[in-house]
């Protein structure tokens, strides 16, 4: 089993500076001691570094690109790969690689840690180890996210803790694995229809909103000004809107009738989008927008960043959103 590894910055690598933790500017040396303890009985273990390395509150799609161009470049050397990563946008790219990966062939695990390795008490050893164990399982699939000794399914992993070393929630699916002796391993979630030959991540004009009590069609309007290409609209509950607040679905069906395609997800960690249950809810299908069921806002986000980057705009890119790729959401009809 030969698995390359990625280094590309975050807490797990950082050092200390006048200014706090910083990326460490020796990765080799740093992990080469970390990757050899953990992966004594896989194999051969190659590593890499992300050039300049970043803080993961620093990435941009255009980083999101940097590591799967060097993903594929290093596919025909690799029978896996793992990805070492900071928390903060940890979820955001494991959605990233999961939408344009999905004809790699094999399997990603991105991992970090809350402490730098060699801190007393680091979780950054375990985490590394687990996600080695996991990559060379041969029963991982696609892009997954391991901490806190679970393995979560990468578009599904939303951040939930700034400081426990079990920083990562699954709220929709169950996780795909956790580790143990042995380990114990559950049904992934269907896959989605794939997108071959992806053009690569470019940066565009996507937002993601909140509604909130009191949000007026004014705000809204000039929150939507000028009018982006796509819009996630973090609704309440199964995807209500204040349908009484005067003005404010005309904002949004303006908005959508020029171009703008509107996503709703749900505020809650759990639960899908419904649009048709309550007539708060219609109001946001009858302007035009679409549910994005049950996707988290870090998967939500990022897929209208790829599809966008695909061309993609308006209603063919809504109709996108509601259409699993690599798992990222149940498209499944409800009752099925």
């Amino acid at each position: 089993m030969r698995i390359h590894v990625t280094y590309t910055g975050g807490t797990i690598g950082m050092v200390d500076s006048p200014r706090g933790l910083v990326p460490g500017a020796d990765p080799e040396n740093r992990l080469d001691a970390a990757l050899k303890e953990a992966g004594r009985s896989i194999g051969g273990i190659s590593l890499t570094a992300l050039s300049p390395l970043i803080d993961s509150s620093d990435a941009t799609p255009e980083s999101w690109q940097r590591i799967i161009d060097g993903l594929r470049a290093s596919a025909s050397e690799a029978d896996a790969f793992v990805i070492l990563h900071g928390t903060d946008t940890m979820a955001h790219t494991c959605a990233a690689l999961s939408y344009a990966l999905t004809d790699l062939g094999r399997p990603v695990v991105v991992t970090g840690s809350q402490l730098p390795l060699g801190a007393v008490g680091s979780d950054a050893a375990p985490n590394i180890a687990g996600a080695l164990r996991a990559a060379a399982s041969r029963r991982a699939r696609g892009v997954g996210l391991f901490f806190g000794h679970r393995l979560l399914a990468g578009n599904r992993a939303v951040k939930a803790s700034s400081w426990a070393f079990d920083a990562f929630d699954s709220p929709a699916v169950a996780p795909l694995a956790r580790a143990g002796a042995p380990w114990r391993w559950a049904p992934a979630p269907p896959p989605g229809a794939g997108w071959p030959d992806p053009r690569p991540y470019t940066r565009q004009d996507a937002v993601v909103i909140d509604l909130f009590p009191g949000i007026t069609a004014a705000r809204l309007e000039a929150m939507l000004t000028p009018r982006p290409d796509a819009v996630i609209l973090r609704a309440f509950g199964v995807g209500n809107i204040p349908d009484g607040e005067p003005g404010l679905t005309d904002v949004l069906a303006s908005a959508i009738g020029a171009g703008t395609a509107v996503v709703v997800i749900s505020q809650c960690h759990q639960g899908g989008v419904r649009l048709g249950r309550y007539a708060a809810g219609d109001a946001l299908a009858r302007a035009g927008a679409v549910s994005g069921a049950d996707m988290t806002p870090e998967a939500a986000y990022v897929k209208a960043v790829f599809l966008l980057s695909q061309g993609l705009r308006g209603s063919g890119l809504a109709a996108w959103m509601g259409r699993s790729i690599a798992g990222e959401l149940d498209d499944r009809p409800a009752g099925a």
